[in-house]
């Protein structure tokens, strides 16, 4: 294999302590960004906003990013507009939406208890995600629109990072929330919440994490790009070894990263799922990182889809040019050229089709319509 001569030679990238930013964690203490030529240095973030902030600044020059949020960027929602990048995706499936144990308590153990609760009382239920554009936002209100409820008009919504989650269900600041693992096994493990829905129900090996960074830093520094991306790969293959899954728990539950009980990651890190309410389940859909480079490939659609959900929430107040927009971010260019140089399989198409669900299929084609066609949307 060709050596990779990487413009930078120490790259700065953030990251929030979910079990999914298990991919840079590697990369970085096992040595892959050595073998290509860099030393990743982690930067644990507070929030996503500050993950935002950061890459926009120039402080941070890569980061464990919500794929939403990055699209949200470019596309100037809320925020600073930045030209953005995708270089890779990171992980699919591994979230949660928890329910707070005091509406177990008055029965509402399902969307459908949910739905008929929120209809008989008038003061509206306080419910957490995490960034306003970002993926637990998109699954929260795709996952309560699939159960009849309106999350503009139903519920209230709030901000909360991802390891406050718990804190503020067991104290009675939220209902509900949806926040990557093992924040919502940790509510479990503290008695205070259960699962309603993983975030593969509501979309088997839906796209979340990335590996996010400016247009101008890709542009500026290819090699480095590369050779993030191979360590990445590197890092991603070894997770999908289940056996690994068992020495990484103890990694990722390192107070300079998850800080949280090994037990709480494990169990759902290797598809081991208990809701709280009584069920117990080996998932099919657990956290995947690699398989076979199908997880890591950039999907042209799959960022799209962020884009339609952004438009039926009234994020966005027109259609984008979907396609134009998802070609130019998500860096198929630099992925391919890394996979190929490890002699990792790159699929033959941009886009993949999926069932949601709300059993629509999503298959990249007619965004607009498919945006538009939502019978509960802003």
């Amino acid at each position: 294999m060709q050596a990779i001569k990487p413009e930078l030679t120490e790259v700065n990238i953030g990251f929030i302590p979910l079990t999914d930013c298990a991919p840079l964690v590697l990369a970085s203490t096992m040595g892959f960004d050595e073998k290509y030529g860099i030393k990743i240095r982690l930067s644990k973030e507070a929030s996503w906003s500050a993950i935002r902030d950061k890459l926009i600044s120039g402080d941070l020059h890569a980061a464990h990013a919500l794929y939403g949020m990055v699209y949200g960027v470019e596309l100037g929602i809320g925020a600073q507009q930045k030209a953005m990048a995708v270089l890779m995706t990171l992980n699919q499936n591994g979230q949660g939406i928890t329910l707070s144990n005091q509406l177990k308590t008055l029965g509402i153990v399902t969307g459908s208890d949910l739905s008929e609760f929120l209809k008989q009382h008038t003061s509206k239920l306080s419910f957490a995600q995490t960034f306003p554009t970002g993926t637990h936002a998109m699954w929260l209100y795709y996952w309560l629109a699939s159960q009849n409820i309106h999350p503009l008009h139903d519920i209230k919504t709030t901000v909360v990072s991802p390891p406050q989650m718990v804190a503020n269900i067991s104290a009675g600041n939220v209902a509900g929330y949806c926040a990557g693992e093992p924040w919502n096994a940790r509510a479990v493990y503290d008695n205070v919440g259960f699962t309603v829905a993983t975030s593969q129900d509501i979309w088997a090996d839906h796209p979340e994490k990335v590996l996010g960074v400016t247009a101008e830093f890709a542009n500026a520094y290819p090699q480095t790009c590369r050779a993030m991306i191979m360590a990445v790969l590197e890092a991603c293959r070894y997770l999908d070894v289940m056996a690994n899954r068992s020495e990484v728990t103890a990694v990722l539950a390192a107070k300079e990263y998850v800080n949280a009980p090994q037990q709480v990651i494990y169990d759902r890190f290797i598809g081991q799922y208990d809701n709280g309410n009584g069920k117990q389940w080996q998932d099919a859909h657990a956290i995947k990182f690699f398989n076979d480079g199908a997880v890591t490939y950039p999907y042209l659609s799959d960022a799209m889809w962020f884009m339609t959900q952004f438009k039926r929430w009234g994020l966005l107040k027109a259609h984008p040019d979907y396609l134009a927009v998802a070609n130019k971010v998500n860096r198929i260019d630099l992925y391919q050229q890394a996979a190929q140089a490890m002699e990792i399989a790159v699929p033959q198409h941009n886009m993949r089709s999926s069932r949601l669900i709300d059993e629509v299929i999503w298959d990249g084609s007619h965004p607009a319509a498919y945006a538009d066609n939502f019978s509960i949307r802003a």
